[in-house]
């Protein structure tokens, strides 16, 4: 199915409706249960400080917290030009996200583009680098290509609950359960020269690859007794 085939139907044009007018409650009413454990906030802090704004970088899988705890501070994310995409943007939005409309299979290069533009409007972004469609835990270059476009530094990051549902989907998916305790720990910034070749960039992406793999095991540390389901 074309990514815009869903606007034809209107069955699908409801479904979408209804999927984002029932998510952002569902979403809001369960991160307002949460207790948070956080680390690393003063890296974020001091990125803002030097005048320049983010690449926030993170796994697919936690995207439901991650959009929760940083709702309301204008980042700038890609969202896919499909059905998905579509609910999945209207309810971000609500949570005070702007969207930039793409992926690695369609509209990427537009997508990117736009965040450049955003971010030298002074606006952050943030990228799920395994997204949209796997491998997952294997970091994509977008993130780095932004970083380098517009000198702003990556800034990994990563979230772990005490108690979740996790999903059967190619990024098994983690769902806070409510009134667990979820940990977050945001790394330290990598910087990406503005000069580097697309040959080396891949160093890069090793690096970011490897602080994820590192923060999710530090935030598994702050969390001992955490089961997912």
């Amino acid at each position: 199915m074309a990514a815009d085939d869903w606007r034809t139907s209107w069955i699908k044009r409801a479904l979408v409706a209804a999927i984002a007018g029932a998510g952002y409650p569902l979403v809001s009413a369960l991160g307002h249960t949460l207790r948070w454990r956080v680390e690393g906030l003063e890296h974020l802090d001091a990125i803002r400080a030097s005048g320049r704004q983010p690449v926030m970088a993170f796994w697919h899988g936690r995207i439901l917290p991650a959009t929760f705890y940083f709702r309301r501070r204008g980042i700038v994310v890609i969202t896919s030009e499909n059905f998905d995409g579509e609910w999945i943007a209207r309810i971000i939005e609500r949570f005070g996200y702007g969207t930039a409309r793409g992926s690695t299979s369609r509209g990427g290069l537009k997508a990117l583009l736009r965040l450049v533009r955003d971010m030298e409007a002074g606006r952050p972004a943030g990228f799920t680098v395994d997204g949209p469609r796997g491998p997952a835990r294997v970091a994509q270059p977008g993130a780095l290509w932004l970083a380098r476009k517009t000198g702003n530094p990556v800034l990994p990051f990563h979230l772990e609950a005490s108690r979740a549902w996790t999903l059967g989907s190619w990024d098994r998916t983690q769902i806070p359960r409510p009134f667990s305790t979820v940990a977050l720990i945001v790394g330290a910034p990598i910087e990406i020269p503005g000069d580097v070749s697309d040959t080396d960039l891949e160093r890069y992406r090793m690096a970011l690859e490897a602080e994820l793999q590192a923060l999710e095991a530090r935030t598994l540390m702050m969390l001992p007794g955490s089961r997912p389901e």
